[in-house]
């Protein structure tokens, strides 16, 4: 506890120097208007902060902080989420514990099984209440936000395992056929989503969803594309971004880890959003680029001036509220031909 303390107190120490840097960054300068650039300014500048000054702690340490933040979003985020017509409830799938947000009083369309950033080392399902449980208003699917397990811990490919624990517990245990499934996630959540959809064949046979949704994946764990550094400068992302606690060794040019260069054809139809600011830009443009040669549906968007997973940490940006109608719309459209779900399908007492 003492450690941890002295640990908060830097922290916060390091979020005020970040504040006194905006002004010398030109805050008002970007793609937008001057109030969101402005917002953009201030959320590059304390998340890069709070990211490079995290990872460069011992585990046990940076665990702490994490607990405290969880902590924090568990007072907070409720109240939010209720906001929305939202209700939230622990829930474990498959020995998997999570966090289900349920929307009120509506017939369920799908349900999303969301894998939540953090680089494969960080956050939890609490931290993205927020905006799962934005997304479970706008997509009228349940969201189930698996707290998979992370590095260096449990490194590759725990979180791999955790994820196809969740997509066999929705389909075999609670029996939500695989066309009313949505597999989704950001930043290395999307990179487990990839992953699971490369397993063998054989073990996710009759398995794969309605659709893939995937916000700033981290399809690459080489890192070598011009955009890792060209893009440093402007993105939230540290510039040392850490992969070695989750490989843990592995080949990270191998098909597990890496869907740039994979066979896609297996995939579902495909959303992919990212910011031409951020550090995977190219990764992720040569991730989209053979789902057409494979016939595969998809949708791809790079919004200029912003950065990683900007949708989650600037929710309020006009460009963030179309990424939510866009992803409302697909969801939809994906999900129209379906048969109905069960009205008692991951029904849970509020």
């Amino acid at each position: 506890m003492p450690v941890a303390v002295v640990d908060t107190v830097v922290l916060a120490q390091q979020m005020v120097a970040a504040l006194w840097r905006v002004p010398f960054r030109n805050p008002l300068r970007g793609a937008s208007n001057p109030v969101s650039n402005l917002g953009a300014n201030v959320t590059r500048e304390v998340i890069r902060t709070f990211m490079g000054y995290s990872s460069s702690l011992r585990i046990d340490e940076f665990r702490s902080i994490e607990l405290m933040l969880d902590d924090l979003c568990h007072a907070v985020m409720p109240p939010v989420v209720a906001q929305y017509g939202v209700h939230g409830s622990a829930l474990t799938l498959g020995g998997v514990p999570g966090m289900l947000y349920r929307p009120r009083d509506t017939k369920l369309d799908g349900v999303i099984a969301y894998l939540h950033g953090g680089g494969y080392i960080g956050t939890s399902p609490l931290m993205y209440a927020f905006f799962t449980g934005r997304l479970a208003r706008e997509t009228k699917c349940a969201v189930f936000v698996a707290d998979y397990r992370l590095a260096p811990e449990f490194p590759f490919p725990a979180g791999v395992e955790d994820a196809d624990a969740v997509m066999t517990a929705l389909q075999e245990t609670h029996r939500v056929p695989a066309n009313r499934i949505v597999l989704a996630g950001d930043s290395g959540g999307g990179g487990l989503a990839n992953s699971w959809m490369l397993l063998d064949p054989d073990r996710i046979a009759g398995k794969t969803p309605a659709a893939l949704v995937l916000f700033s994946p981290e399809v690459d764990l080489v890192l070598d594309e011009p955009s890792v550094t060209d893009n440093a400068p402007y993105d939230i992302l540290p510039w040392n971004i850490p992969t070695a606690a989750y490989l843990h060794g592995v080949d990270p040019t191998s098909a597990d880890v890496d869907a740039t260069d994979a066979d896609l054809s297996s995939f579902p139809p495909t959303y992919v959003v990212w910011g031409a600011d951020e550090m995977f830009r190219d990764p992720i443009r040569r991730f989209v680029e053979p789902l057409a040669a494979a016939g595969v549906t998809y949708q791809a968007r790079e919004v200029p001036g912003m950065f990683h997973v900007f949708p989650i940490l600037m929710p309020w940006a006009a460009t963030s509220q179309r990424v939510y109608r866009d992803v409302a719309r697909f969801v939809t459209d994906v999900l129209a031909d379906a048969p109905p779900l069960a009205a008692d399908v991951l029904k849970l007492d509020d």
